[in-house]
């Protein structure tokens, strides 16, 4: 695993995500109290790049973000489409330290980044 440094904690508002470029790919990131969430930005039903922009919310106890184009719901932490748990968004550990947000690339996909 690569870690990638991507923003300070503070550059993400509490209960919204950014996006950003990791190692080639567009990574959303949601800050929802005091957890982090990373998953691909890429919308699977729109084929646009725009989870990052979506709204945060919560069915039970699972925290979800609907796309902003089309309302699609996924799961934060498992990047599963609640209506049909077959669609899913890649999904990458992230983690906080001094203050900033690391995304975490497997050294796999950095590989093929760089060739």
């Amino acid at each position: 695993m690569r870690w990638v440094r991507v923003c300070r904690l503070e550059d993400i508002l509490p209960g919204s995500g950014v996006c950003a470029l990791v190692e080639g790919k567009q990574v959303a990131i949601f800050r929802v109290g005091e957890r982090l969430f990373a998953l691909s930005n890429f919308d699977p039903f729109t084929k646009a790049n725009v989870i990052s922009r979506g709204l945060v919310g919560s069915k039970g106890e699972r925290l979800y973000v609907a796309s902003p184009l089309l309302k699609h719901r996924f799961n934060l932490e498992t990047g599963e489409y609640l209506d049909d748990p077959t669609v899913r968004l890649a999904v990458y550990p992230v983690r906080l330290e001094a203050g900033e947000v690391w995304v975490g690339v497997p050294v796999a996909e950095v590989a093929k980044v760089g060739t």
